[in-house]
């Protein structure tokens, strides 16, 4: 079946559909990642988006659903230059283009993906629309790409009700994870720590946090415009005013700047990818990281009386990561857990260990 993508600047790629049929409007923005289409997929900070894949061959390795990184994929959209019809390898339980009818979601290959990729680097992120109707008028689908809005996804994805999961072998710390789209994956890297993880919805008041017996808050990545979230930022704020330990990542790295005075702002096109390079002003290092990101935290906006600058990303210099003057309190824009990707920035899961009062 044929599938044409278009863009809001007017182009159109003509390819053959993939996954769902029908039609799907959302933001488009692309991924470097030469694996973890899997874990992209079920990403929950992808919500309201489609994702293009700059790499020519995905699905080569199938679909094994231990792999998820949570309940259901939340990608709208799905473009490839070419899907591979079958998986090999030894775990492999389904393929790419039967995960992706399961769960709905509209997708198109044979397309020009670096062209794509090209476009969207040069031009910013912007939306589109998968369709597959032989005949389409341009104008309707300029007006449905025009009214569309990534919003309200952080309350989409979120847990409705708390959920622990336990520590791998000897509890040391009860860590509160404030779901604002987690990754599954990070709540594993703490319970290796010996941390059970308490996941909490992401309207859960700050005085019940305060309430839980927990040793440490950790802040998830997740969905959408920080600055929208004027509850949670609010309730932020009253964590960052008690002495619990907090490290936030991703999106929680954008909220507590916001609840501690500074600002965020857009990026062109996002920092989507596992092959980010950020130095690490403290270690004199540049690290490879796994980044999903399309707001970052606005340097010249941070007052220095609050928090320093920690990370910087190497290609464009924004900030990469916090470090409060207020105790036990930092964050990250990239994904230290980086499944599937780098981990060589999982060390920071070991400082938040020590800032609860374990071993580093």
């Amino acid at each position: 079946m044929k599938a044409t993508l278009i863009l809001a600047n007017g182009a159109v790629f003509h390819g053959r559909s993939i996954g769902a049929s029908g039609e799907r409007v959302c933001e488009m923005v692309f991924n470097t990642s030469m694996t973890g289409y899997q874990e992209i997929l079920t990403d929950p900070s992808y919500a309201g988006q489609g994702v293009v894949m700059s790499y020519p061959l995905i699905g080569n390795y199938g679909v094994n659903h231990e792999d998820n990184e949570s309940r259901r994929p939340w990608v709208e959209a799905f473009v490839v230059r070419h899907l591979s019809p079958r998986g090999s390898n030894f775990r492999c339980e389904d393929t790419l283009d039967h995960f992706l009818k399961d769960n709905n979601i509209v997708g198109i290959e044979d397309v020009d993906t670096r062209a794509i990729t090209k476009l969207l680097r040069s031009q910013g992120s912007m939306n589109g629309m998968i369709t597959c109707a032989e005949h389409f008028n341009v104008n309707e689908v300029m007006e449905k790409l025009a009214a569309y809005q990534v919003t309200g996804t952080v309350e989409r994805v979120t847990r409705t009700q708390p959920e622990t999961f336990p520590a791998y072998g000897e509890e040391k710390h009860h860590v509160a994870m404030m779901d604002y789209g987690v990754k599954q994956h990070m709540i594993e890297c703490l319970r290796r720590r010996g941390c059970k993880v308490t996941a909490l919805p992401a309207s859960t008041p700050a005085s019940e946090v305060l309430a839980g017996g927990f040793d440490g808050v950790m802040l998830s990545n997740g969905p959408g415009n920080p600055a929208e979230n004027t509850a949670i930022i609010a309730e932020l704020k009253k964590l960052y005013d008690s002495t619990i330990p907090l490290f936030g990542v991703c999106l929680g790295h954008q909220l507590l700047a916001l609840a501690t005075g500074a600002k965020t702002g857009r990026l062109a096109y996002g920092h989507r990818g596992s092959n980010h390079p950020v130095r690490d002003l403290e270690k004199g290092r540049v690290f490879i990281t796994s980044q999903n990101h399309g707001y970052m935290v606005l340097s010249d906006s941070v007052d220095p009386t609050v928090a320093e600058v920690s990370h910087v990303n190497v290609n464009d210099g924004t900030c990469e990561g916090l470090h409060y003057k207020r105790p036990n309190c930092f964050t990250t824009q990239f994904h230290p857990e980086a499944n599937a990707g780098p981990r060589d920035t999982e060390y920071l899961f070991n400082r938040f260990v020590a800032s609860m009062g374990g071993d580093q």
